[in-house]
């Protein structure tokens, strides 16, 4: 069943509306073999995530793709340092790996900053190079590789920085990823069907108010409640979604905004009206289980990834703010648009402004913005947003960073 808005109510007065706007836009990571490391050019950067340390180090995370845009062969992750809230380009560092190690795919990154000890975590999704989500030839080798059809054969694996990002480690502190597939993978989803393909994420993780940091993945979310000595799995009352992000509500509630399956995204009541929407859960706990998932008829989407933040719940004067990013269409990837939510439980959506109404990106090359995102509040008290673009002329994909702050998007309209 969809959830239905609530009946329109007066306007939310929000302070910010009449204060000055502000929205920068840059490219940070650039395809078409333009940046590269450790000798490898990268085709495409792809499925970004963005966190902000407790130093107010901005953490831009995405996949370096190395010989194409297609979601396997030799990815690589990879990630830069924003300082000054990434106010220019030269606050950007060159490009550093998290890790690369070997042919396969190491993908969907997930950070999250314990802002209790300053660690930050980041989980990833990972293959081998002879192994995919539904097959078809390996960009680099040019043999084709396997559909992932077996437990295990997509990997959990998580590193930690006690650095402020300069580096990041095992668990134990050696230099290669710790595998937590067999504690943070089932062997079984929700629904009884055996768990082959998986994904973590991707996009920014969760420290709640009362400390524990969680992780959102298919199926189920991750989470520790002794700061990353240990972690655990809850699952989601269904399996009716996929790629995940999930905030903390001004209420109180754990709120996961979820891509559909294929076949969640074209259902619909009897009506004949497909559910072309983001599918959204709750919990007041995480270590019960979220769900049931239903689609939120306000929230269009073309079956691909969004992102949520909680930009604010105590700000004097201010009424609790709640946004969500993705392409506000049911075909396009391309209709990128920010929303805001007054509700203490984000039951509706009452301001948004698409990203085209911004700046237009550096016109370096000719493409499109849309795809993959993610937020973050900057120390600024501005949002950092990255989102994928691709670029039309070589068919590869570049990752924007867009600053803007809480008066533009509330100058938006009420759609």
């Amino acid at each position: 069943m969809m959830i239905s808005a609530p009946s329109a109510a007066a306007e939310t007065k929000d302070p910010a509306k009449d204060r000055k706007q502000y929205h920068i836009v840059d490219v940070i990571f650039r395809g078409n073999y333009m940046e590269g490391l450790n000798g490898i050019k990268y085709d495409s950067f792809r499925i970004p995530a963005i966190v902000r340390t407790n130093a107010g180090t901005l953490l831009a995370f995405a996949e370096g793709r190395a010989k194409s845009k297609k979601d396997y062969g030799n990815i690589n992750l990879v990630y830069k340092r924003g300082t000054n809230n990434g106010a220019t380009h030269d606050d950007w560092s060159g490009l550093k790996e998290a890790v690369g190690a070997g042919m396969g795919t190491w993908g969907n990154p997930t950070p999250v900053v314990d802002r209790s000890t300053g660690t930050i975590w980041l989980f990833m999704s990972w293959n081998a190079a002879d192994k995919s989500q539904s097959g078809g030839k390996n960009p680099d080798t040019g043999e084709e590789t396997s559909k992932v059809s077996a437990w295990g054969e997509r990997r959990v694996f998580v590193m930690k920085s006690t650095d402020d990002g300069q580096t990041f480690t095992g668990m134990n502190g050696e230099s290669v990823p710790t595998d937590m597939t067999d504690e943070l993978l089932p062997k079984e989803q929700p629904d009884g069907k055996k768990w082959t393909w998986d994904a973590i994420g991707p996009g920014a993780g969760l420290y709640t108010k009362n400390g524990t940091l969680v992780i959102p993945a298919q199926h189920r979310n991750i989470y520790s409640t002794d700061h990353g000595k240990t972690w655990k799995v809850v699952l989601m009352s269904d399996a009716k979604t996929s790629e995940a992000t999930v905030t903390q509500l001004p209420n109180g509630e754990l709120y996961r905004n979820d891509r559909p399956t294929r076949a969640t995204w074209e259902t619909d009541d009897g009506d004949g009206i497909k559910h072309k929407r983001r599918w959204v859960s709750r919990t007041p706990d995480i270590t019960k289980r979220f769900g049931p998932s239903a689609p939120d008829d306000k929230l269009l989407d073309p079956r691909n990834q969004g992102s949520v933040l909680l930009y604010n719940d105590t700000e004097p004067d201010a009424p609790p703010r709640t946004l969500f990013l993705n392409s506000a269409s049911t075909e396009s990837r391309t209709k990128m648009r920010v929303r805001v939510s007054y509700d203490e439980d984000a039951r509706t959506w009452e301001r948004s402004r698409p990203l085209s109404e911004g700046p237009e990106w550096p016109p370096v090359d000719i493409g499109e913005e849309g795809g993959y995102s993610s937020m973050t509040k900057t120390a600024d008290e501005m949002v950092g947003a990255l989102i994928e673009a691709e670029l039309s002329t070589t068919e590869t994909f570049s990752i924007l960073y867009r600053k803007f702050n809480i008066p533009w998007v509330v100058n938006g309209c009420t759609c």
